[in-house]
């Protein structure tokens, strides 16, 4: 994770500094928490202190390790939060809105920084093959579009994806989960845990403390 400074906010909301992880959370990193892999005996999630595992391959056969997760919902995403705040003792959350544009910062949706519809193999890629933004964040536009906090009710995530036009892969690119997002899960009710149908969202966490616990000079 590095820290990205953050902005006054003179037409939008104040940003405070944060600590974000430099990339989309990687598989190796979720099926930590998924598969209960910290528990020296394993584990038999209940699907609801823990997701339950998938009934089908959830990186959809794109790549694993070092590719980003995807097809977790937004309160799957909350819960991976809530389960590394509680290991590491640093308390860790989705940014919201207006802090993921601001960390998108001026990134775009060019061959050079951007997995897009245009260059992506109908697939997502590993993660930080693309050159970083301003702030050392990778992929903050295209290859998954990623969970945000917001206040209405349908889920939300921002910046376009490996399926998406180079023009709705922006800071400021805003989709919002509907149904078909999960229409072909037979479970009723369906899960809380996984998308069936959505092979392009996953997430990126940042913290208001420094995970390393070091003391800055302006603080």
């Amino acid at each position: 994770m590095i820290r990205v400074p953050g902005d006054a906010g003179d037409d939008q909301e104040p940003v405070r500094d944060l600590w974000v992880l430099t990339t989309e959370v990687p598989w190796e990193l979720y099926d930590i928490y998924v598969y209960e892999l910290d528990r020296p005996e394993g584990g038999d999630a209940d699907a609801i202190a823990r997701p339950s595992k998938p009934y089908v391959p959830p990186d959809r056969g794109f790549g694993h390790e070092g590719y980003p997760a995807i097809s977790m919902t937004r309160a799957a995403a909350e819960g991976f939060c809530d389960w590394l705040s509680r290991a590491i003792g640093v308390s860790f959350r989705l940014p919201s809105a207006s802090e993921w544009t601001h960390l998108a910062g001026s990134a775009s949706a060019v061959d050079a920084e951007a997995w897009t519809s245009a260059n992506s193999e109908h697939k997502s890629q590993p993660v930080a093959k693309k050159q970083p933004n301003e702030y050392g964040l990778y992929d903050t536009v295209g290859n998954v579009a990623e969970w945000v906090m917001t206040d209405g009710r349908r889920p939300v995530a921002m910046g376009g994806s490996w399926r998406d036009d180079p023009s709705s892969c922006t800071a400021t690119s805003m989709q919002q989960q509907d149904r078909s997002w999960n229409a072909s899960d037979p479970q009723i009710p369906k899960s809380k845990w996984w998308l069936a149908d959505c092979s392009w969202v996953g997430f990126r966490f940042v913290s208001e403390q420094d995970p390393a616990g070091e003391v800055h000079d302006d603080e």
